[in-house]
């Protein structure tokens, strides 16, 4: 049986086919304005260039931008009611308070505080008042708002209140769809919280996005299931996914440097992955990506669920190269997905990265006698331009002065000039191009638990175990095999500003997808 990772990007659209561990094909297509019409086209091209049939294919997995894309556009979003659950406390700093105004305003339906969530050993701040949350629930009736968020002060330490609040909130609202707090973030209310919103704005676009694979793998004879790669790029199903479609934003760079990882043999490595529009540079820590140790934003908005540790530059197929004096400019604007109709290879009027490397020889495509007319001084000027910037983004990755080997993916590779970035050597892995895609189709899958235990009441081995076991629970419930389901991190910080020893725990357990 065969497995078909997808990977959606915002110029190319990447496929490849794999049985087992051998990539049987692998296929390249431009990314359409409407993601489903790219992902089916996709499916059909690589399929047929394999001669692989419908019913010998296992599972599909698909890494999409969709949902980024439209917060950055701020289209396609539902209004959010935003229900906090904290008592006294946080009054001072409001839900939303550093977003970007226009975004506020496109999801902003609602806003209530409410008595309830919990001190960090779990204790109550005050109780929940159902009345209260009740005639909340009748207001957001009024207003018409179907999209729910609820957070609670240290929810990922004692979510009961959370739990509470979404039955009574279904019991009032039926068909409401709501998002609680503990289940998209960690600890740190408003950058979990803000998670928490945005995961309800995008979770119609989500059912709507999913329904439509469906019918497409339906008009394909595709019986097998759909899965979607997450940020930290391991798997999770299409009905989780357009339950928690946040969880997805991040994933294009984890697939590719996880696919590098494939490719390569390598567990530690440079990835750079270049694409039509970013150069996104990570760091691969046995085999998996350095996750980032700040919060993530996304859209203008600090969050702090996992996302890897990926520096991106603004430099890639697409990107359009002007002059300055005698001094080229590259990026970060693009032509994107439009490569094919604008760049001058291709009978378009804009000069590209692309146009650059192939006046320069670097690699054959398209009609070169188009770029007739450009100075070879200032081509070769422009080249070295881009080597410079990619050596910059190497070196503020590396995680020490001892070289480091370089994994290069994404199609946008061919703008690299040698076998050296910097003073580091330059691999370019079997499929490199289509890494991506791999990364989609090897995915695993994941659990992770991030809590704070008050270790003076409760024994530190016990909370590990409590822990382990949680984060193995939800592995298992996202889809893993129980049979290979391990721990792959565990991380101790002990909190010095709180009292009986207090101690934040985080663990993460991997296991391969049940077949």
């Amino acid at each position: 049986m065969y497995r078909i990772g997808i990977d959606v990007g915002g110029t190319n659209t990447d496929a490849v086919i794999l049985d087992g561990q051998r990539v049987v094909e692998s296929a390249k297509l431009s990314t359409t304005e409407d993601v489903i019409t790219g992902v089916t086209s996709a499916l059909e091209f690589v399929m047929g260039k394999a001669n692989v049939s419908a019913d010998s294919v296992s599972a599909v997995m698909i890494g999409t931008t969709h949902f980024l894309n439209a917060l950055v556009e701020g289209s396609n979003l539902n209004k959010v009611a935003v229900l906090r659950l904290c008592g006294n406390s946080t009054m001072s700093l409001q839900p939303m308070v550093d977003w970007p105004p226009v975004l506020k305003g496109a999801v902003s339906g609602y806003v209530c505080t409410l008595p309830g969530g919990a001190e960090y050993d779990g204790s109550p701040i005050t109780a929940l008042d159902v009345g209260l949350l009740r005639e909340a629930c009748q207001e957001i009736k009024r207003l018409g708002l179907d999209s729910v968020a609820i957070s609670s002060v240290f929810a990922p330490v004692k979510a009961d209140d959370e739990i509470l609040a979404k039955e009574i909130v279904l019991s009032e609202i039926p068909g409401a769809r709501v998002t609680m707090s503990h289940e998209v973030g960690r600890l740190g209310l408003l950058a979990r919280e803000s998670a928490c919103i945005l995961n309800a704005c995008l979770q119609n676009l989500g059912k709507k996005t999913f329904s439509a694979f469906e019918s497409a793998f339906s008009e394909l004879k595709l019986n097998c299931p759909l899965f979607l790669t997450q940020n930290d790029g391991t798997l999770m199903s299409a009905s989780y996914a357009a339950q928690f479609p946040i969880f997805t934003m991040a994933s294009g760079p984890t697939n590719s440097m996880r696919g590098a990882a494939f490719l390569s043999g390598l567990k530690n490595a440079i990835v750079i992955d270049i694409g039509g529009t970013t150069s996104d540079i990570g760091l691969l820590v046995d085999g998996f990506p350095r996750e980032s140790t700040q919060g993530a934003e996304v859209a203008g908005i600090r969050t702090n669920f996992k996302m890897p540790d990926v520096f991106s530059i603004g430099l890639g197929g697409g990107s359009i190269v002007d002059k300055v004096g005698e001094t080229p400019v590259i990026g970060p604007v693009s032509v994107g997905y439009r490569l094919k109709k604008k760049s001058r290879i291709f009978g378009g009027d804009t000069l590209t990265a692309t146009d650059i490397a192939v006046s320069h020889g670097l690699f054959k495509l398209g009609d070169v006698s188009a770029l007739a007319d450009l100075e070879q001084s200032f081509v070769s000027r422009a080249v070295d331009k881009m080597q410079e910037m990619l050596s910059s983004g190497v070196e503020r990755m590396k995680p020490s002065k001892q070289e480091i080997p370089i994994i290069l993916t994404g199609g946008g590779s061919v703008l690299v000039k040698g076998e050296r970035i910097g003073e580091c050597r330059v691999i370019r892995p079997p499929h490199y191009a289509a890494a991506n895609a791999v990364g989609a189709a090897i995915a695993q899958v994941s659990g992770e638990v991030d809590k704070v235990y008050a270790l003076e009441r409760e024994h530190r081995d016990l909370a590990l175990e409590a822990a382990k076991s949680e984060a193995k629970r939800k592995a298992i419930t996202a889809g893993a095999n129980p049979d290979t389901v391990e721990i792959v991190e565990v991380d101790e910080t002990p909190l010095a500003y709180l009292p009986n020893n207090a101690t934040r725990i985080r663990v993460k357990a991997i296991g391969d997808l049940l077949a």
